[in-house]
């Protein structure tokens, strides 16, 4: 069963309602010859933002878990980013670890080569979760990670994972979403904030649309 740390929210009433609203919200926010490549988004990136007011070494605290899924809900293939912990295949204190799941069942995980737990006060961890979409594979990326604890991390390839999909679209994935299943599983209160600070979407082309709100995921200023 997937840890219990993956914090699952309300999802949309049904996935075809939800992919209307977010097809509607795209096509409206994107102008010009932009707008013709709302229907071919290949790949999302979304940074993100923890600041943590003061760790525990001793008690591994905080443990933070952040999702991203192409779709609304998690019932198919979505990622899981463990951060200052991991659980698969067993618990283990501290480092980074990327999971893939097909709904509850665990596809692939993929570990830092950071081992250590969140040590430093007032410490921001920050870092770049991408999907995209090529040659039928889905592939989930950690890049651009820093912290004090840990130094830079992400984007060499350990925290990577492709694996096989139908799809041909990203369009019907949702910041909300994101933002609504993650969260900080193992003392909160320790963490001032947890944030999404920006969302970009790319077609074949380029860069089609940045989105620049501040989704909070959790907070405690």
């Amino acid at each position: 069963m997937k840890s219990s740390l993956v914090i699952h929210l309300k999802t949309v009433r049904t996935f075809r309602q939800f992919s209307r609203f977010v097809t509607a919200a795209l096509v409206v926010t994107l102008t010009g010859a932009f707008a013709a490549e709302a229907a071919e988004i290949v790949r999302v990136e979304e940074d993100w933002e923890l600041v943590v007011s003061e760790p525990d070494p001793d008690n591994n605290a905080p443990q933070v878990t952040c999702v991203m899924s192409p779709a609304a809900t998690t019932d198919s293939l979505h990622m899981a980013l463990e951060i200052n912990h991991k659980t698969m295949p067993d618990y283990e204190p501290g480092g980074v670890q990327l999971q893939v799941w097909n709904g509850e069942t665990p596809v692939t995980s993929k570990n830092s080569p950071i081992q250590g737990v969140l040590q430093s006060a007032a410490e921001t961890v920050r870092w770049t979760t991408k999907m995209s979409l090529a040659d039928g594979l889905l592939t989930f990326e950690i890049t651009d990670g820093s912290s004090t604890s840990w130094g830079a991390f992400g984007g060499q390839g350990y925290l990577k994972a492709s694996v096989p999909t139908s799809a041909t679209s990203l369009l019907t994935y949702s910041p909300e979403s994101s933002r609504s299943k993650s969260g900080v599983g193992f003392a909160a209160n320790r963490v001032e904030t947890l944030v999404i600070k920006e969302v970009r979407y790319y077609s074949s082309l380029g860069l089609v649309h940045k989105d620049t709100t501040q989704r909070v995921v959790s907070s405690n200023e």
